[in-house]
């Protein structure tokens, strides 16, 4: 029949297996980040997450042969970073009037709470060390050059990892244009629809995407262009990855569905990035 995939919500254990499968699937699909390729996760049972900065620069004791002296008590030093959970939560109401598709309603609500959960991580790469984008034209546009200079001073802090590049949509045609080339076109390298559409470039070492959660709004800094970092300038702490649950709700004769997600990305070390920012402003 048409209809075979529509249900009522009369039947709950109908409506609740493909609607939380379509749930995490579209919210892991949608999210650049709940899949830990760029910023690693690391599971928080209780909610709170502490993570030491490790400093770059470790005083090592360098001891001749011919020297009998005993080797000094030197400790890393670092800086202990709590990282407290926060819950992002979509509700959707399903009446009991049925011709409803489950596969619509958790796709919904998975790609909110990923959406929400983006624009979070957002706010945190806003607080990476800023650098203006410095073009000759000073306007701002995002080329090359920027990317270069991003990279020098983050390797010029220390680190030596792999660096990632998440790119404005508004600077994606510039900077492409300023490439010259489609040779950078991305592949099948990751897992989740918006990592492998996303990515477009490898760029001095840099994986690049782009993404279009990038906003003022979103990242607390006027006109960003772009972040680049290093695995270790951030961490995500998971309480529970995303969910979905469903109560009964007798004023709407219906149920509710929630989709819910308990994580919070925190920053680490600003030093690892550089938030490029519009020179004009």
């Amino acid at each position: 029949m048409a209809n075979e995939n529509y249900i009522s919500s009369i039947n709950a254990d109908a409506l609740f297996v493909p609607a939380k499968a379509a749930t995490v699937y579209a919210a892991h699909e949608n999210s650049l980040f709940l899949g830990g390729e760029m910023i690693p996760v690391v599971n928080a049972p209780n909610g709170v997450l502490q993570v030491p900065e490790i400093a770059k620069d470790v005083t090592v004791d360098q001891i001749s042969t011919a020297t009998n002296a005993d080797i000094e008590t030197e400790l890393p030093t670092f800086t202990k970073n709590t990282i407290t959970c926060d819950l992002f939560a979509a509700r959707s109401v399903v009446r009991d009037l049925g011709n409803i598709d489950p596969n619509e309603v958790g796709r919904a609500l998975g790609m909110a709470v990923s959406s929400k959960f983006d624009d979070s991580v957002m706010n945190v790469l806003g607080d990476l060390t800023a650098q203006e984008a410095g073009d000759a034209a000073g306007k701002g546009v995002l080329d090359v050059s920027d990317i270069a200079s991003a990279v020098q001073t983050i390797r010029g802090a220390g680190e030596t990892g792999q660096l990632y590049g998440v790119i404005a949509h508004t600077e994606y045609a510039a900077l492409m244009a300023d490439i010259g080339s489609t040779a950078f076109a991305g592949g099948d390298l990751f897992q989740g629809q918006a990592l492998r559409s996303g990515f477009f470039g490898n760029i001095f070492g840099v994986q690049l995407f782009v993404t279009s959660r990038m906003t003022d709004a979103a990242t607390g800094v006027t006109n960003p262009l772009g972040a680049i970092f290093s695995a270790d300038a951030m961490r995500i702490a998971m309480q529970k990855n995303v969910d979905l649950e469903i109560g009964r709700r007798t004023a709407a004769v219906g149920n509710d569905v929630v989709a819910n997600l308990h994580a919070k990305c925190g920053l680490i070390d600003a030093t690892r990035g550089v938030m490029m920012i519009n020179a004009a402003t």
